[in-house]
C-alpha cells in the first residue's frame, strides 16, 4: 500500500471523507518540508511531508495553528490530520489560497489583537517545538530574562559551538540579559517565526500567518522578527500600534531577540550569519 493510500484511508477514518481520486501538485514550501496541494471534487487540502521521525514536529505545528485559532484574532490554515504512513510523517492543512498583497494595517491590528487576547501565566510552552529545522525547547518559567537567556540564546550559541562558530563574548552576554530583559513582559502567545514568509492574504484581502514556532513569551519577539530578512510595509506596524502601541525601549531590545534568530541561521546555513551575529553582539554590548 502506498503513501497516497495510507494517508487517504487515514483522512477518511478520521473525518468520514473519501477523497482517495484526488491528483497531487507539487509546490513550493520551503527548505525543510516536501508540499502538495491535493485537489479533489469534494475539497482541496495542502499537505506536508517530511521523515518519519519529524512526526512530533508536525504534532506541534498543529498544537500551535490551533491555539492561534482560538484566540479568534487572525486567521491560519486549520489543521486537519497530522501522523505518519510507511515512509513519510505528514500534516494535512484547510488550503487557503494565498497572495502577497493585501491590507496590511490589518495585519498589525489583528496581530495585536492576538497579543493582546492570547495571554497565559508562564513564559514557555507545553511542549518543545522547532523553528525552521532546529529544536526549540520551551521550559516553563516564570523569569522572562532566564528564559530568553537560557532556552533561546544560550542554546543556540551552544550549537554554534559545535559547529565551529566563535563567538568570543557570548558568556558575557548571556551573563547579561537577564538584566536586559528584566521588563517582566506579559506572557503572550507568539507566532514565533514571524518573517515575511510566513504571512499573506486570501485572495479576498484577509491576513494570513502560518508555518508557526509558538509559545509564550515577550510580544516584542513577533515584531521584531518581521523587520528581519525584509520587513513589512510600514503599514502593519502602523496597524499594531494603532492597536497595541509598543514600548520605547522595544527599540533597543529587538536586536537582542533577533540575534536569536540569526545565531539559528548560521546554525542552518552557516555562511555570513557568523558576521552578523557578532555585528548584534557588539550592538548589544553598546547599551551594557
Amino acid at each position: 500500500m502506498g503513501r497516497w493510500q495510507q494517508l487517504w484511508d487515514q483522512f477518511a477514518a478520521a473525518t468520514g471523507q473519501r477523497l482517495h481520486d484526488g491528483q497531487a501538485l507539487s509546490v513550493g514550501g520551503g527548505s525543510i518540508n516536501t508540499t502538495y496541494v491535493w485537489q479533489h471534487p469534494q475539497q482541496t487540502l495542502f499537505i506536508k511531508f517530511n521523515r518519519p521521525e519529524r512526526q512530533s514536529m508536525f504534532a506541534a505545528e498543529a498544537n500551535a495553528l490551533q491555539a492561534i485559532a482560538k484566540v479568534q484574532a487572525i486567521r491560519v490554515p486549520l489543521p486537519l490530520l497530522w501522523g505518519s504512513v510507511e515512509d513519510a510523517s505528514f500534516l494535512i492543512l484547510e488550503y487557503l489560497p494565498l497572495t502577497s498583497s493585501g491590507d496590511w494595517w490589518q495585519m498589525g491590528a489583528q496581530l495585536a489583537r492576538l497579543h493582546l487576547k492570547g495571554t497565559g501565566d508562564r513564559y514557555g510552552w507545553p511542549e518543545n517545538n522547532t523553528i525552521g529545522a532546529t529544536p526549540q525547547i520551551n521550559p516553563w518559567s516564570d523569569n522572562w530574562g532566564e528564559f530568553f537567556c537560557d532556552a533561546r540564546l544560550r542554546y543556540q550559541f551552544d550549537l554554534a559551538r559545535r559547529r565551529g562558530g566563535h563567538f568570543p563574548k557570548a558568556e558575557k552576554l548571556l551573563a547579561a540579559i537577564p538584566k536586559l530583559l528584566n521588563h517582566e513582559p506579559t506572557p503572550t502567545l507568539v507566532h514565533g517565526d514571524l518573517w515575511s514568509g510566513n504571512a499573506a492574504f486570501c485572495r479576498t484581502g484577509e491576513p494570513v500567518i502560518f508555518d508557526p514556532a509558538s509559545y509564550y513569551g515577550d510580544r516584542e519577539v513577533d515584531l521584531a522578527m518581521s523587520e528581519l530578512f525584509g520587513g513589512f510595509p510600514d503599514a502593519f506596524y502602523q496597524g499594531y500600534n494603532a492597536t497595541y502601541p509598543l514600548p520605547a525601549a522595544y527599540a533597543q531590545r529587538k536586536t537582542i531577540y533577533n540575534l536569536y534568530h540569526i545565531l539559528n541561521h548560521f546554525n542552518l546555513f552557516g555562511g555570513s550569519y557568523a558576521a552578523q551575529a557578532q555585528h548584534m553582539i557588539d550592538m548589544i554590548e553598546q547599551i551594557l
